[in-house]
């Protein structure tokens, strides 16, 4: 069971990690402003816009005790 708890995790692939920050120039570590969300859903790449909509929908997933 504690297994599945986790499961997002090896949805989304490890490489990924830190790319859409990178892409929208955050620093690491810090929260995504919602203005740089928008403006990153509106992109011309491809890849930025289907980061910015998997982040939004994880954004959604709420925290369980």
């Amino acid at each position: 069971m504690a297994d599945k708890k986790k499961w997002i995790q090896d949805a989304v692939p490890k490489s990924s990690k830190g790319k859409l920050h990178k892409a929208l120039h955050v620093p690491q570590g810090k929260k995504i402003p919602e203005k740089k969300l928008a403006k990153g859903a509106k992109s011309k790449n491809p890849k930025i816009r289907k980061e910015v909509n998997l982040a939004e929908t994880l954004k959604k997933f709420s925290k369980r005790k």
